[in-house]
């Protein structure tokens, strides 16, 4: 398998999975797994998840922006890790972007809660497993 049917192959289980394991690192240095809802992305580049501003893993992204997001198919035997960067943002419009009813029920003050964010994912890099097969590989 070449890299370009690994990114393919990548961006279609990304496509299959509702939730993806966001990896992030503490303050002394341990990495922090958290599983969130895959709810938007462009491709294997971007990726954006919504999220509480006070939740400890934004705290983890503000003092370090390194992080890694893993899709897993456990039945296929199949996985995808993406390594980058993620920022926390309060940007109104993608705050809009990701907003759906049922929001209001953890950010009760609507989309201009103060408590709510957007984490901003951007891949440097990933790696495609399956079949016995790793092919690592940049993400342009």
């Amino acid at each position: 398998m070449n890299t370009s049917e690994a990114r393919n192959l990548g961006l279609d289980l990304v496509g299959r999975n509702r939730s993806v394991l966001v990896g992030s690192i503490d303050s002394e240095g341990y990495p922090n797994i958290k599983g969130m809802f895959n709810l938007r992305h462009d491709g294997l580049k971007t990726f954006l998840f919504s999220t509480n501003t006070s939740s400890r893993h934004v705290g983890h992204f503000v003092a370090d922006p390194r992080a890694c997001l893993y899709f897993v198919d456990f039945g296929r035997v199949e996985g995808l890790q993406l390594t980058g960067k993620m920022e926390a943002c309060q940007d109104p419009e993608l705050k809009q972007l990701l907003w759906f009813d049922g929001c209001e029920k953890y950010y009760p003050l609507g989309v201009t809660d103060p408590d709510y964010a957007v984490l901003r994912f951007t891949a440097e890099r990933g790696n495609y497993y399956h079949g016995l097969m790793n092919v690592a590989f940049d993400v342009p």
